[in-house]
């Protein structure tokens, strides 16, 4: 985690601003929120998805374990470059702690390739979001470990995406689509990003 404290202030750059505006339009054309949805953006970073789908979703809640990235965030709430009923949570989801909320839109960009165990993020996501309520994942399409070529991570090396989807599902989704979105360029080499959309699986009306 350190590492994304120490490299928060420099994060937006040019690159990831547009990765981020591009990466929203295809989460609103994916699942045409309104102003009444409310978003939780988990691995926020610095927020800038959040920025980029402010205008078109109601309200936001922001989450990232980095104090310094939560730190940017806040600098951004008292410029207004996020809204001011933005909330912003420390929040890591793989430690099992579950807040008692619920919302309709769940957004994780470039956040799960570094999260080893995937079962308890995927089973919060689920728990966060009411019934009818959609999850939007991007990252990674599997690649062969250039992306992250130094010794200390221990995460994926991308995603197979039929694999990610059967996972999904496990968690209790339903309606997985998988679109490539983006693609990153990283010391000359190009790395694919895919969106995948679900939906929360409602629950069984009880037996007459």
């Amino acid at each position: 985690m350190s590492s994304f404290d120490e490299k928060a202030a420099t994060w937006d750059d040019q690159a990831k601003t547009k990765r981020a505006h591009v990466v929203a339009a295809a989460i609103r054309r994916a699942v045409n929120p309104t102003g009444a949805t409310r978003v939780l953006e988990y691995g926020a970073g610095t927020g800038l998805v959040s920025q980029e789908l402010a205008g078109s979703v109601g309200p936001l809640t922001l989450a990232d374990p980095s104090k310094g990235m939560r730190e940017v965030m806040h600098s951004k709430l008292a410029t207004g470059a996020l809204p001011a009923s933005s909330r912003i949570w420390d929040l890591d989801l793989s430690a099992g702690r579950i807040p008692d909320e619920r919302f309709d839109l769940v957004v994780t960009v470039m956040t799960l390739h570094h999260i080893p165990d995937l079962t308890p993020v995927l089973d919060g996501f689920a728990r966060l979001l009411d019934s009818g309520g959609h999850l939007c994942v991007v990252d990674l399409v599997k690649e062969d470990g250039s992306f992250h070529h130094d010794g200390d991570f221990h995460g994926h090396h991308g995603f197979d995406t039929q694999d990610l989807s059967t996972k999904l599902e496990s968690a209790g989704f339903t309606d997985v689509h998988v679109e490539q979105v983006y693609e990153v360029v990283k010391d000359g080499a190009t790395y694919p990003l895919f969106l995948a959309t679900c939906t929360k699986v409602g629950c069984e009306a009880p037996s007459s």
